[in-house]
């Protein structure tokens, strides 16, 4: 087979698997109850980005000969890892009391909590349910362990709110733990399911957890700084529910005496117009942006060789997207 094949055909093929995602997704959720089916059908709405399924297929192909098809297996495992990402987010909007998500109100602000707190739960009882399809139980023993560290992640970060003396390398194990991991995994999974060695199955995930890592920052800015109409979803949630974030450890880090108290005060009075103006003083903001594209260069650097035209190419250009978006 020749090795000169038109980007385009990557394209194509990436299309296709979204569309069998899509499918998988929409069948497996579908119940006999239209109570049921109304939920799941709001809630795919926060299918937005595909970042996660994406990253299966892509790591796929990039494993596989050129016009080679990717299994069955790697449209399932993308559909899992995708419904295990909603799960979070929904359990993430009742965390966070977030009104707002993909442009439109979440479930606990339509429903309520129990509501959405059930969801997320059903969402990820079918992920499983899902990937037991693939017929592979280690799919599932590596997903289950996946998902263990996202709650992990999330149960560390609860811990610690309002904890004004946490630090950066505590921070960066909280959001591998609750974003990262899955990303990883996402990359380890496409690449295994088509052959890849164990090297670079290991330097995928490697690739993956570090676009994880390099996205959450850019997403703790995005709350920081951004506006809801642009993000699509509430922001300033991570100042109301007292997390710190990777530009406010920095600045905390970095000054004293009067310019780190006035921080410290606006952070617990919950002050985010004058937080952000100290935060662009310092340069922390500045800071926490160039150590995400630094993650994302590791991440570039770490890529291994790949077989299918374009396939590089692309997994560069999606990590470059992780951090030069504003949504």
């Amino acid at each position: 087979m020749s090795n000169a094949l038109p980007a385009t055909t990557l394209a194509s093929d990436i299309a296709a698997g979204l569309a069998k995602v899509e499918a998988l997704f929409e069948s497996q959720l579908s119940s006999d109850f239209p109570a049921v089916n109304d939920l799941c059908a709001h809630v795919e709405r926060y299918r937005g980005k595909m970042l996660r399924p994406t990253l299966v297929l892509v790591t796929g192909l990039a494993f596989t000969d050129d016009g080679a098809p990717l299994a069955d297996e790697h449209a399932i495992v993308a559909a899992t890892v995708e419904m295990i990402h909603m799960a979070t987010l929904v359990h993430d909007d009742v965390l966070d009391e977030a009104a707002v998500r993909r442009r439109g109100e979440t479930v606990n602000f339509l429903r309520g909590n129990e509501t959405a707190v059930i969801l997320g739960d059903y969402l990820i009882s079918n992920a499983f349910h899902l990937c037991s399809r693939a017929g592979d139980p280690a799919l599932n023993l590596r997903l289950g362990e996946v998902t263990n560290t996202l709650c992990e992640g999330e149960l560390i970060q609860l811990s610690r709110r309002h904890d004004l003396a946490l630090d950066q390398e505590t921070y960066l194990e909280i959001i591998r733990r609750k974003t990262a991991v899955l990303v990883g995994a996402s990359c380890e999974l496409g690449a295994r399911l088509a052959g890849a060695s164990a090297a670079d199955t290991a330097a995928m995930r490697g690739f993956g957890e570090r676009l994880g890592v390099a996205f959450q920052i850019q997403d703790d800015l995005l709350d920081l700084l951004g506006d809801e109409a642009t993000v699509g979803k509430s922001i300033g949630r991570d100042l109301e529910k007292g997390k710190l974030t990777l530009p406010m450890i920095l600045h905390i880090r970095s000054t004293e005496g009067a310019a780190r108290a006035a921080a410290l005060d606006a952070i617990e009075s919950k002050d985010g117009a004058r937080l952000r103006e100290a935060l662009f003083a310092s340069g922390a903001i500045d800071a926490a942006r160039a150590f995400a594209v630094g993650i994302v260069d590791e991440a570039k650097r770490a890529l291994p060789a790949t077989r299918r035209t374009g396939s590089r190419e692309l997994l560069l250009e999606l990590a470059n997207r992780v951090v030069a978006r504003d949504a």
